[in-house]
């Protein structure tokens, strides 16, 4: 019990002391992350490269196919191997990292580091529909976490850290270092407070610095949009902001099923060897959709695709996209969702010209809504949306139109009840983890942070009047700038920050209570 005591005690003081520590933390986490993140960036040019040049070679050396094929399936049998022997690697790995942060689970870090390098490197080098940013962000926080029990810190701490390497993960990956803070913040850690805004905005800065004196000071997009949308044309944000709603919750629910289907599937190298053959087979007859799509998007910008085909590239992206993403293979859904969004903005632009010519000379303007509302409307994250998108083209000029194309593109599917997709993916990851990996969970103290939100339950409520979990206990309350120790008897208030200690197992039971009492708002509640 005097372990426990002291074990305790420690951690509500370093809680209370680290808050200059972890900017030197953050900083020690974004050159760490960093550096893998960027090694993993470099190395997957390469392998795009690689991707080309066979590809190109083979269309005038016919051996050359057969040969890529068999490498294509020893290559799709390697990534099988690598799903067996750490699950944890499937997908983005951004589910994985926020039910982490939430308490659920608990991966071995450098299994996944070593694992998920080497599936993604196969898995986009090979041409499937993946992006780097859910890998990099997947890195950068299992770097993090390797650090922290290196240093042996604890695990309060340690999930800061984890959220810091998160952000350096996508700072490094797209050169977005404030995108970075804001997904950690409104994506990862679902959470804001002074200890991990600093923190994070030093490991995101130092990942940015590092990715940019290996791949330079360019924005991540290579093309430049001067021309302002006229204030007569915002009705067609508004109406594309719509038909992105659309393509939000008709990609969610797609995904869904094509999971579903893969699922029917009894083999994992089947599944896998699915889309790896589909790689090689679009590889030499529609190239256009291998990969994340990056280059594809500066196409769309330099040239002039007929309305057909480009509504044949946004099926064929989205349907390889599915197939790519649901069998479980490692690679993130963040590129190439920007990259259909960008496609429906330029199907959109040469649409609305059949029509109407008030849109002449817009289409970069429509690339980058297309992008913005995509995300919002499948992600729903738009804050980081419209930032990401105004860092990667290197220009914070149209943030009203993003924000109303995001805005109006978060609200349909939010509308229709459709979940925010890595809510999907983390709801189905858990739902079919076994038991023991819960039991794997520590008894080790758990800070938590939370907000009592206005018009919640607990907003009125005394502390004693809520259904705490077993092994938590409220220690520390903040109203403005007033912090005590809360009683029984103490009434909530909205915009109270409070702090809860428990039981590492405990802490997911804990992160639902804070959700449905004191972060969800009841507008019919009468208080």
């Amino acid at each position: 019990m005097q372990t426990e005591c002291h074990t305790v005690k420690n951690t509500i003081n370093r809680y209370r002391s680290f808050r200059y520590a972890l900017i030197l933390e953050g900083i020690a986490v974004g050159a760490i992350s960093g550096a893998f993140v960027v090694l993993f960036r470099y190395l997957l040019t390469y392998a795009e490269k690689l991707l080309h040049t066979v590809l190109n070679y083979g269309k005038d050396h016919m051996w050359v196919i057969p040969v890529w094929f068999v490498f294509l399936t020893v290559a799709a049998f390697v990534v099988a191997m690598l799903l067996k022997w750490e699950s944890f690697i499937s997908g983005s790995g951004i589910p994985q990292v926020e039910g982490e942060m939430m308490g659920e689970l608990d991966p071995c870090w450098w299994r996944v580091l070593v694992a998920k390098m080497g599936g993604g490197l196969l898995s986009i080098g090979c041409g499937l529909s993946l992006g780097r940013e859910g890998p990099s962000i997947q890195l950068g926080a299992m770097a993090a976490k390797g650090l922290s029990r290196l240093t042996k810190r604890a695990k309060t701490e340690e999930k800061l850290l984890i959220t810091c390497g998160a952000s350096a993960g996508l700072s490094a990956a797209f050169n977005a270092p404030i995108a970075g803070v804001l997904f950690s913040l409104e994506e990862v850690h679902k959470h804001f407070s002074p200890e991990l805004l600093l923190s994070t905005m030093a490991s995101s800065i130092t990942a940015d610095f590092v990715s940019r004196n290996v791949f330079g000071l360019q924005p991540a997009f290579n093309f430049q949009i001067s021309t302002m949308m006229p204030l007569s044309t915002y009705g067609h944000v508004i109406l594309f902001g719509i038909i992105l709603g659309g393509m939000g919750v008709l990609y969610n629910n797609c995904l869904s099923m094509t999971q579903d289907l893969y699922m029917r599937i009894p083999f994992q190298a089947v599944r896998v060897l699915i889309p790896f053959l589909l790689a090689g087979i679009l590889g030499f007859t529609y190239p256009y959709v291998l990969g994340g799509g990056h280059s594809l998007v500066e196409t769309l910008s330099s040239s002039q695709m007929v309305l057909g085909a480009l509504i044949v590239l946004l099926i064929a992206k989205f349907s390889f996209s599915m197939l790519s993403f649901g069998c479980g293979a490692p690679g993130g859904i963040f590129l190439p969702l920007l990259v259909i969004g960008a496609v429906m903005g330029s199907i959109y632009y040469h649409a609305s010209g059949l029509v109407t010519d008030s849109l002449n000379g817009l289409l970069d303007n429509f690339i980058i809504l297309g992008m913005a509302g995509c995300f919002s409307a499948i992600v729903r994250a738009p804050i980081t949306g419209v930032i990401l998108i105004s860092e990667m083209t290197g220009s914070f000029s149209h943030l009203l139109t993003l924000s109303m194309v995001s805005l109006v593109a978060y609200i349909i599917p939010d509308m229709l009840h459709t979940a925010p997709v890595y809510d999907q993916l983390l709801h189905r990851l858990l739902a079919k983890m076994k038991p023991e990996i819960h039991s794997s969970l520590s008894r080790e103290k758990v800070l938590v942070e939370g907000m009592i939100f206005h018009g919640s339950d607990a907003d009125g409520q005394k502390v004693s009047e809520i259904n705490w979990p077993q092994t938590c206990l409220l220690v520390s309350l903040m109203r403005g700038e007033a912090e005590f120790v809360p009683r029984g008897d103490t009434t909530l208030s909205a915009g109270d920050k409070i702090v809860v200690l428990c039981d590492e197992s405990a802490q997911a039971k804990l992160h639902r209570v804070l959700q449905e009492m004191c972060q969800t708002v009841k507008i019919s509640s009468q208080k």
